[in-house]
């Protein structure tokens, strides 16, 4: 006689469940682990064949084996210590923290991401909206940087392109690996950024144990010879200035630095200007200190819009409204060379004198990125536009004294790449721009920059306010 044994259809169901996530654990996953991984191998080799600066092992670590080689740092396991005794708690307690920044900061680079969608977005984005252009000094300096060294490419930051930009622009040269502040700490951005090899940085953090997690992660990774692309200001220009240099990432990298058995660290300049910034009204109203703060559902609305209104537009529609993104790779800096002509070892010298030869570093490296910055069309007419904004003038006066500035400009030695053949198609889509996004008003043919528009044209003329050395030629429009 046969016994039935009759179970409940929920029961049913999870058992059916357990099983197909069994299959899935033991047997699917394990085959898409290796298929995947094959292709990220092959990925790697041809990516390897063809890049200036090859992928890094370290790049390649798993992210466990990352937090593991942060957490079981001697002087990570030292401010552990420090940070238990001051707040007075366990040691595992501190640890578990710990834990949670290495966790929080290493990222988990995967090359098929980078080079097979990170690239091909990078590249659709940065070309959907400007015209690139992008330049080279010294080209042959950078050819000749030693494979073994250490990159770092050292960059002002006028906007959240930025990232986009010099990432797709450098992508036959190197992987980059960014420093991210924790705007970009949202599903699923936060995944995507992490496997892009970027790490996340809690900007002004005050925790002695966050830093030193954060410092040896830079340390390390600088050590191996990865890749990395640093904003010396820190965070965006609010008034279209160059802001002074923040110290503490060239610290991390060069605090332990020993210039006779250390591999190289080699700092190019990378200076990055725009005839249209994105989010220049948002950032020239943080100015304003009684205005209101957004909230996040306003911007997300305001981005979602303007994403698709530029996406509907013609290309050169697009380019008409945007105008030119410019990006130009100065000389390199050898930090092996800095440390010969000042007779110096970083990891030598206490902090106080550490500091000080990073601070002229710093500035040294800030007056190479202002010296190639472009001078864009709409920078230029913006500072035209300001010198004479008490009085109308004219297309032709206006663009007679844009004329005299580019010469002046030329013989100073700024980058200027507007031709003689096109000047006057340029400056004209530049003065319509500005004319039609109401930053300059027209009346019975003439100009003049309207009174409320007075910050944001100081912001677009600020970016080569450093070539301003008098306002000869400026006022040359009778």
């Amino acid at each position: 006689m046969e016994n039935t044994i009759t179970l409940p259809y929920w029961l049913f169901i999870i058992l059916i469940l357990f099983a197909l996530l069994l299959l899935l654990d033991r047997v699917l996953l394990p085959g898409m682990r290796w298929y995947l991984q094959r292709r990220v191998n092959r990925v790697i080799k041809e990516v390897n064949t063809r890049l200036d600066i090859q992928i890094r092992p370290f790049q390649l670590t798993r992210k466990q084996a990352l937090i593991d080689q942060l957490i079981f740092d001697d002087k990570v396991i030292e401010a552990i210590k420090e940070y238990a005794k001051v707040h007075n708690m366990p040691f595992e307690l501190a640890q578990a923290r710990a834990l949670k920044y290495a966790s929080e900061i290493a990222p988990t680079f995967n090359a098929y991401i980078y080079f097979r969608f990170g690239y091909w977005f990078a590249k659709k984005i940065s070309r959907l909206i400007y015209r690139i252009r992008v330049g080279f000094y010294d080209d042959n300096k950078l050819q000749d940087i030693k494979l073994n060294s250490s990159v770092v490419f050292v960059m002002n930051h006028r906007s959240n392109m930025d990232y986009v930009l010099v990432s797709f622009l450098a992508a036959e040269k190197t992987a980059l690996s960014y420093a991210v502040g924790e705007w970009a700490r949202i599903w699923p951005l936060q995944t995507l950024i992490k496997s892009m090899g970027a790490f996340f940085v809690r900007r002004n953090s005050r925790n002695a144990l966050y830093r030193r997690v954060l410092e040896r992660y830079v340390n390390l990774a600088t050590r191996a010879g990865v890749c990395q692309a640093v904003f010396l200001e820190g965070g965006l220009t609010r008034d279209g200035k160059i802001r002074e240099p923040r110290l503490g990432f060239m610290d991390y990298m060069l605090r332990d630095y020993h210039p006779e058995i250390d591999r190289d660290i080699v700092f190019i300049p990378v200076g990055i200007n725009y005839d249209r910034v994105i989010e220049d009204k948002s950032l020239t109203r943080r100015l304003n200190p009684d205005a209101a703060k957004r909230s996040g559902w306003f911007v997300i609305k305001t981005s979602i819009r303007f994403f698709f209104k530029t996406l509907m537009m013609k290309r050169k529609a697009r380019w008409r409204r945007f105008g030119y993104a410019s990006v130009n790779f100065g000389k390199p800096v050898s930090a092996h060379n800095y440390c010969h002509q000042q007779q110096i070892d970083f990891s030598q010298l206490d902090q106080h004198n550490r500091f000080k030869f990073i601070e002229n570093l710093s500035d040294k490296l800030m007056h190479e990125i202002r010296q190639v910055i472009p001078v864009l069309p709409v920078a230029l007419i913006s500072e035209i536009v300001l010198h004479n904004k008490s009085q109308w003038k004219s297309e032709l006066q206006l663009k007679t004294a844009a004329v005299t500035r580019i010469k002046q400009l030329r013989d100073l030695g700024a980058p200027i790449d507007i031709s003689e053949s096109a000047c006057e198609h340029v400056l004209t889509t530049a003065l319509d721009m500005l004319t039609g996004r109401g930053f300059i008003g027209f009346q019975d043919g003439l100009y003049k920059a309207e009174k409320e528009s007075t910050t944001i044209l100081e912001y677009y003329a600020n970016s080569i306010v450093h070539w301003r050395s008098d306002c000869d030629g400026l006022d040359d429009t009778k």
